[in-house]
């Protein structure tokens, strides 16, 4: 019997990890399994080509919200062409609903629910033998014209579980891949819009499978593992081991986790702020709403004031990237509420902040109260939500485009410096910048067309000029320094009219090769001339002192109390940005690419 385990990732740099857990599980019993995986931007019948050409007797399919509606498309075409092949779905997209994707998809012979480990071994003894899939506790199944659905299976000792990440022809993609991993199951949290509250209490591996595992991957190549624990942090104890034994063995592998933020201890905190180093950690922090109405609706135990705590304990740190996650549309949050949510977290300036819209899971707790809640949301997956009691659909299109934007200027980091100084001294709030700015963006129809990393700069400035913005000399000033420091190679082009003209810019460059002191002392010992200089060397003069400027955006901030003042006060801090340009000066940018181990593009600043 010939078995195929598939899936459609998101992307072809994901991994599948349930379909490596049937594997390990079964190929002792089984071994003629095999791994198929695709991406949803495959075409369908790519897919099912592939598979025709593999001759399988069963195939075994993974499913979440965004995969099943492809996979439902391949399983039709499938069994056109192969209706003696045997499909089964598993995955949470399928668990928790298997009557609905049996009566929907004629072509679905099966599906597992829950653990899928025993329950599909169990189901590949009973195709290859006597067929009793009664038995089959946590399958679903047809019998002649009736579905039926078997009980639960209990859940699963997870060191019973053979190492899914073992096989050897995963050896060669595991540093270009991002590679999945759990050290545990379940959630100890009841949010109604998670499917992770469905299971109650946590389950964990042994830590020391779970450390052989991992310095196995690191020994051979991995670059990105991305925990799937649910908490990571939950367990004090266990979090402390796992992360010394990370900092300990990492070897430049970077490591992903969720965390909650609230209940991180202060001694895990001070732990981490000493012994990380850079880059190898990066947190994900759910936060979805600071309304505390939302937050008691849908079950959310959340202190906000101990979670800023920690994100901004971390943030001075230095060493952690943090990811942050809102929801929009949630119960009792309208627009307004929503922006005071969008403010509180911003005030943080994580790294990357993504804003989602609620999506209607199969199974929470929260589509099963939509009605209470008067929610309309898409019919099929991803189920995201167009309108609720408090938000109408004319709301969630504006928070779209906010979105949109957010992508583009925050969290690609293409224009840290000028972002910054717009939230912090020109528009009223954070959110209002993005929404505004992602208004203009839309009524210019930019979003129906691609664009180049300087159409980013000259729309950003056509909006900012169009609106007539105060201060727009730092503003510009500060776009052509992020515009510098986003390339790796001296760039071929600008967006700007050129300020320096050539007797300017050659008199700079033989005061910069004649007294290469001013800028370093490294650049002083390498001794270049100026001719040297003149391959990796970019100026620019701007019409302001730029230090000044960079200390107004560079320390940490976060005080809702004075945000709120500042609204409330129409953002007086306005009169900074107008007054900067006039602390008088100017000042010569410097910026060099390629001339250290970093290859990031360098720069200096020198007062005119």
């Amino acid at each position: 019997m010939k078995i195929i385990l598939a899936t459609l990732n998101a992307k072809y740099i994901h991994t599948s990890l349930a379909i490596r857990l049937l594997k390990a599980y079964s190929e002792h019993e089984f071994q003629d399994i095999h791994l198929a995986e695709y991406t949803i931007k495959d075409p369908v019948m790519n897919i099912v080509s592939d598979l025709f050409q593999k001759k399988p007797d069963v195939i075994g399919f993974s499913c979440y919200i965004w995969n099943i509606e492809e996979t439902v498309k391949v399983i039709g075409i499938l069994k056109q062409v192969m209706p003696e092949v045997t499909v089964v779905l598993g995955g949470p997209e399928v668990s928790y609903e298997p009557l609905y994707w049996m009566q929907r998809e004629a072509g679905i012979d099966f599906v597992v629910n829950g653990d899928g480990e025993e329950t599909f071994h169990h189901l590949l003894q009973e195709l290859r033998d006597d067929r009793k899939f009664h038995f089959v506790y946590g399958a679903a199944y047809r019998k002649g014209g009736e579905l039926i659905v078997n009980p639960p299976r209990p859940k699963s000792d997870l060191n019973t579980l053979p190492s899914p990440h073992r096989f050897p022809d995963d050896l060669p993609d595991l540093g270009k891949r991002i590679v999945y991993f759990e050290t545990s199951r379940g959630c100890p949290f009841n949010c109604q819009f998670c499917l992770s509250s469905i299971e109650v209490g946590v389950r964990y591996y042994d830590i020391g499978r779970v450390k052989a595992d991992l310095l196995y991957l690191i020994e051979n190549g991995a670059k990105v593992i991305k925990f799937l624990d649910r908490t990571f942090n939950i367990n004090r104890n266990y979090a402390m081991e796992m992360f010394q034994f990370l900092i300990d063995n990492h070897q430049g592998c970077v490591f992903q986790f969720e965390i909650t933020a609230d209940i991180m201890r202060p001694e895990v905190l001070d732990f981490l702020a000493e012994h990380a180093p850079p880059g190898i950690f990066r947190f994900e922090i759910g936060v979805q709403s600071t309304n505390d109405e939302t937050n008691e609706l849908v079950k959310r135990r959340q202190n906000f004031t101990k979670l800023s705590r920690t994100v901004m304990k971390i943030k001075a740190s230095g060493n952690i990237d943090q990811h942050l996650d809102l929801i929009a549309g949630l119960p009792q949050e309208d627009y307004a509420t929503f922006r005071k949510t969008f403010n509180d977290v911003f005030a943080m300036e994580p790294e990357e902040l993504q804003l989602g819209f609620l999506k209607m899971l199969r199974g929470t707790g929260l589509r099963a109260q939509a009605a209470k809640y008067n929610y309309t949301y898409m019919e099929h997956a991803p189920y995201e939500i167009l309108s609720s009691h408090v938000m109408p659909f004319s709301d969630i299109i504006r928070l779209k485009r906010l979105e949109d934007v957010l992508e583009k200027y925050w969290n690609s980091h293409r224009l840290d410096h000028s972002v910054k100084y717009l939230i912090r001294h020109v528009f009223k709030s954070p959110f209002d910048f993005f929404q505004e700015f992602g208004d203009y963006w839309e009524a210019r129809g930019w979003q129906k067309i691609g664009h180049q990393l300087e159409d980013l700069f000259t729309r950003l400035h056509a909006f900012l000029t169009d609106r007539r913005t105060p201060s727009m000399p730092v503003i510009t000033g500060l776009m052509k320094l992020d515009y510098f420091l986003g390339h790796k190679y001296k760039p071929r082009k600008i967006w700007w009219d050129i300020t320096l003209d050539k007797p300017e810019w050659s008199h700079y460059m033989k005061e910069i090769a004649e007294h290469p002191e001013r800028l370093s002392a490294k650049l002083a010992e390498a001794g270049f001339s100026e001719r040297e200089l003149q391959k990796f060397t970019v100026l620019e003069v701007l019409p302001f002192r730029l230090e000044a400027v960079l200390d107004s955006i560079s320390e940490l901030r976060f005080d809702p109390a004075a945000v709120a003042v500042a609204e409330a006060a129409d953002k007086s801090s306005t009169a900074l940005a107008e007054a900067l340009p006039a602390a008088g000066g100017s000042t010569l940018l410097i910026v060099m690419y390629q001339q250290d181990e970093s290859q990031r593009a360098q720069y200096y600043a020198l007062p005119l």
